[in-house]
């Protein structure tokens, strides 16, 4: 696949992401605004990976992880959840470490990866509120 189509489709990814946030956000401001904050570094990211600016990519993707530590993150007390978390760590942590070694094939990928982790925990966060109401 040529990197034109990799772009595109991570940017259709993180618009998908992005309508999750908001589809998802608690009424809670400190969680909304955490989550947003979540939402700029992965904006950052792609910006660095559609301009082929790594540095930026890496920045961003270690924020990304960072954040995944903070108290804030942990929405839910499940096994699931840390789970999905630690998966996202580990995604967010090998796009730093592939943006660093000035890898672009394997940013892309990682940046698929991330998102895919992004949309996948935001579905079980949604479908856990769900059934709890």
């Amino acid at each position: 696949m040529n990197r034109l189509a990799i772009v595109g489709w991570m940017a259709g990814l993180l618009v998908a992401v992005w309508a999750g946030l908001a589809e998802t956000a608690p009424p809670v401001n400190s969680v909304r605004d955490f989550m947003r904050k979540k939402l700029v570094h992965s904006q950052k990211v792609l910006e660095g990976v559609t301009t082929d600016d790594l540095e930026m990519v890496a920045k961003h993707s270690q924020e990304l992880s960072l954040l995944s530590q903070a108290a804030t993150w942990q929405v839910l007390q499940t096994p699931e959840y840390l789970q999905h978390s630690t998966e996202f760590r580990r995604a967010a942590d090998s796009l730093t470490e592939a943006a660093r070694k000035r890898n672009a094939d394997g940013v892309a990928l990682a940046f698929v990866d991330v998102t895919m982790k992004c949309v996948t925990c935001h579905k079980y966060v949604r479908g856990v509120r769900t059934a709890a109401k």
